[in-house]
């Protein structure tokens, strides 16, 4: 079956633009059929045909093929394309082989050639008559007013749906006879046109077949008009009247332009947002005035953004009802993956709202990171990081390290704020279901939270079974906001660092010679917490939560977007990592190495130190150690 592939076959439906994954075909009994790679288009349309029985199937006008588009963090978000020639074909192939990880196969929506009756039936010509017959029918929409808010719901069809570049001419100038894909592409020329040029116009009909406009200082000056209409026969809109280019000028000097809105800045930095969506509102400023020569309000330009990322991840209220979808899916393939929900009623005021409920928290852990935290060290360190979409919420992130000093993360849960029953939710399922070997050290800030959830853990978090420390760039930073000391910032760490307790005593001393009351402070931390000389080796020499730290900076961008995205990008980034360690480590087993990368470096370095180590037997019988660097007795009895 390698050389086959399933084709799903759409028609007689709909194309949805806008969700949360990008173009979507549906419709009510998609066909399904399976077809080899050599498969050539004419040979492709007489499959289709022969598998849709229906009075009204006749000769194929279109093919469109949905296909997924990477963006960040692995998310897939689905574009269209045209089938119109063999190279095509093999292009849609090639795509497929080259995805075949994230789809499962091919999808094609088709049109069918019209019947007779349906061809008789034309949009009216609206050439025919006087300009004030035809504007005495439409209700004007001002300039800064929404041309697109005159219509109501309407299915895309094929027209609407095909993504192609706009008709451009040597001049910039609309032309008669200009062909658009859909009345969208069309509402975005007229906007890029008078945006560029400074101009502006008034919307005179805006309808499912026709959009007609005029220059606002039309009667005054300038005889500016366009009327452009949707063609039936040839699935595309066209330009039917232009009275050539604007003949005004601007009164006034703006900064900003109306029709320069969040949607059209929106598609503007759409490509910015897919490579990073934690792009910055005054980046976004500055990527219009480059592109318009205008400066928009910081408001405008953050809906923007937020279009944007709703226009490629998906919406945040459509994307908190996929969440459940989607966590459903990944455990039906990864059964012994970990996913855990609570939920809270839902009031609208003080009325309950009956079978709805809200998202509340989430903890979920992959089944590969479960397996690998048995062979990471035994300390886990956890922090939270603010997320920044349109709901507040916190990511809370657990992680280890493996023998070759990889950062592994083993656990995420989204949750309401970093409240002591937040990092009680995520610790007891964390020691529940991944962290189940005891003695291992928990790495963490001072967060009162953290502390509280781990009093609550009925000695799941403390010792024997594990053993709870603080990051010493946290203890720092209190003690400075505590202080206003800089200058004892470095002391404080050298503390915390410090390897024997006579090298800990030292610094102490130090420490109180510069006054009691920062030793004082320092005494209501358990040595224990924050000091390597204290700690029994379960710090295994990590001082700080840098580790989780770097994960949630690796995951900076991903907390702009809406749940299920976030939640896919940490499961797409994992796979990654997963599958690309797994082929260094088999690529090094089969190269015939024994001991990871970093363990055979430090061997191979501490095999060189060793050369100048001299052993000496002195009277006593003690065995004298001499190297460049030092001299130790060793009593060997």
């Amino acid at each position: 079956m390698d050389d086959r592939v399933i084709l799903k076959i759409y028609c007689y439906g709909q194309i949805l633009l806008e969700t949360y994954e990008g173009v979507q075909f549906v419709c009510q009994n998609p066909v399904d059929v399976v077809i080899p790679f050599t498969l050539s288009l004419d040979e492709l349309k007489g499959v289709i045909c022969e598998k849709i029985h229906s009075e009204r199937s006749g000769r194929i006008s279109c093919i469109l093929y949905r296909y997924p588009l990477p963006v960040f963090g692995g998310f897939v978000h689905f574009q269209t394309k045209y089938v119109t020639d063999e190279a095509s074909i093999q292009e849609i192939f090639s795509m497929y082989i080259e995805n075949r990880r994230r789809i499962s196969c091919i999808e094609l929506y088709i049109e069918f050639e019209q019947s007779e009756v349906d061809r008789n039936i034309e949009v009216e010509d609206y050439d025919s008559g006087s300009d004030e017959d035809f504007e005495s029918n439409y209700e004007i929409v001002g300039p800064g007013e929404n041309e697109d808010g005159a219509d109501g719901p309407m299915n895309p069809d094929m027209a609407e749906v095909v993504c192609v570049q706009l008709p451009v001419v040597a001049d910039g100038e609309f032309t008669v006879g200009m062909e658009f894909s859909s009345r969208e592409e069309v509402i975005k020329a007229m906007k890029d046109y008078t945006i560029r040029r400074g101009v502006d116009y008034r919307v005179y009909e805006s309808e499912p077949t026709t959009f007609y406009a005029k220059c606002t200082h039309y009667g005054k000056g300038c005889d500016w008009l366009i009327r452009v209409t949707k063609m039936q026969k040839k699935y595309c809109w066209e330009i039917r009247r232009y009275n050539g280019s604007h003949t005004c000028t601007r009164s006034t000097i703006s900064q900003d332009h109306s029709k320069l809105d969040s949607k059209t800045v929106a598609e503007a930095i759409k490509p910015l947002v897919e490579v990073d969506p934690s792009l910055k509102v005054k980046s976004v400023i500055a990527e219009v005035q480059s592109k318009f020569n205008y400066t928009i309000s910081y408001r405008k330009a953050w809906l923007a953004k937020q279009k944007a990322v709703e226009s490629i991840f998906g919406g945040w209220e459509a994307s908190y009802e996929a969440l459940p979808l989607w966590f459903e899916a990944m455990c039906h393939k990864e059964p012994s993956a970990v996913v855990y929900f609570e939920t809270m009623d839902a009031y609208q005021g003080d009325d309950l709202v009956p079978d709805i409920c809200v998202l509340h928290r989430v903890f979920w852990s992959y089944y590969p990171c479960i397996r690998a935290f048995r062979h990471c060290k035994p300390v886990v360190q956890v922090d939270g990081t603010h997320l920044y979409g349109k709901y507040k919420s916190c990511l809370l992130v657990a992680v280890s390290q493996d023998g070759n000093n990889n950062i592994v993360p083993i656990a995420f849960a989204i949750v309401e704020g970093e409240t002591s029953d937040a990092w009680y939710f995520f610790l007891s399922k964390l020691r529940q279901h991944v962290v189940t070997r005891d003695g291992v050290g928990l790495i963490s800030d001072r967060h009162d939270s953290i502390r509280s959830a781990i009093d609550r853990s009925n000695g799941a978090w403390s010792p024997p079974r594990a053993f709870h420390m603080f990051c010493i760039r946290h203890i720092e930073s209190n003690f400075l906001r505590k202080f206003k000391a800089p200058y004892l910032q470095k002391l404080i760490v050298n503390i915390g660092y410090s390897r024997t307790i006579r090298e800990y005593q030292m610094r102490y001393e130090r420490l109180k010679e510069r006054g009691e009351a920062y030793t004082n402070w320092l005494d209501r931390i358990p040595r224990e917490q924050y000091a390597l000389a204290f700690d029994g080796g379960y710090r295994w020499g990590h001082m700080t939560t840098n580790l989780v730290e770097c994960i949630n900076s690796v995951l900076k961008g991903a907390r702009n977007l809406p749940v299920t995205a976030l939640v896919k990008a940490t499961f797409y980034r994992l796979n990654e990592l997963f599958t690309r360690k797994r082929a260094e480590a088999e690529a090094r087993i089969n190269a015939g190495h024994v001991f990871s990368e970093m363990v055979t470096s430090k061997l191979h370095a501490n095999q060189r130190a060793s050369g100048n180590i001299q052993l000496t037997y002195a009277n006593s019988g003690a065995t004298v150690v001499n190297s460049r660097l030092t001299e130790f007795r060793v009593d060997m009895f």
